[in-house]
């Protein structure tokens, strides 16, 4: 027990503050990007499917930020993952969803747990995918109602308007470079 304990003591060092010009990169990226997704004109689908609650922002897209903007050198940050991570989730939880409709809380529970291990086994780990997956279970009902059309609006859209402003952003200042790797 004392072995176990003593991992939680830490030791390492806290992370360093960030340098301004850093903070107003990461601030301009995550405002035009979650922007960009209330105000890009919708295709048919996306007008059909913007007549219920669903629409291009879900809550995942906000942590997702964070990692693309803020954190843009990490291996988790990657397109590979933030595009990967969040369809394969969409994917999963709608299919727990659909699997268990009646047991909502074992549907989120796997939903959760199979993204983290098919991420994991397909190199796409990026942490905003369980929320994606979890959102496909405890959502609306119009959102059920989409089913595995939710891992391309919103999912697949989204994430391809956060990388774009990613890519466009993380590059115009002259000490920042994304992506590391796309594959």
């Amino acid at each position: 027990m004392k072995n176990y304990l003593s991992k939680m003591k830490g030791g390492g060092t806290s992370p360093r503050v960030m340098p301004f010009s850093e903070v107003l990169w990461s601030f301009l990226g995550a405002f035009l990007g979650i922007s960009a997704l209330h105000v890009l004109p919708l295709s048919n689908f996306a007008n059909y499917v913007a007549k219920s609650d669903v629409n291009l922002v879900i809550g995942s897209f906000g942590a997702s930020a964070v990692l693309i903007y803020g954190a843009i050198d990490g291996p988790l940050s990657q397109p590979r993952n933030l595009v990967g991570g969040h369809i394969l989730s969409a994917l999963v939880g709608v299919f727990c969803y659909q699997l268990l409709p009646s047991h909502l809380w074992i549907a989120a529970a796997l939903a959760v747990a199979l993204s983290i291990a098919l991420m994991q086994l397909t190199k796409t780990l990026h942490p905003p995918g369980g929320a994606t997956a979890l959102i496909a279970v405890i959502g609306s009902p119009q959102l059920h109602e989409i089913g595995y059309l939710y891992a391309l609006y919103p999912v697949a859209r989204g994430t391809a308007i956060l990388l774009l402003v990613a890519l466009l952003v993380n590059n115009l200042a002259p000490n920042r470079s994304y992506p590391k790797w796309w594959w």
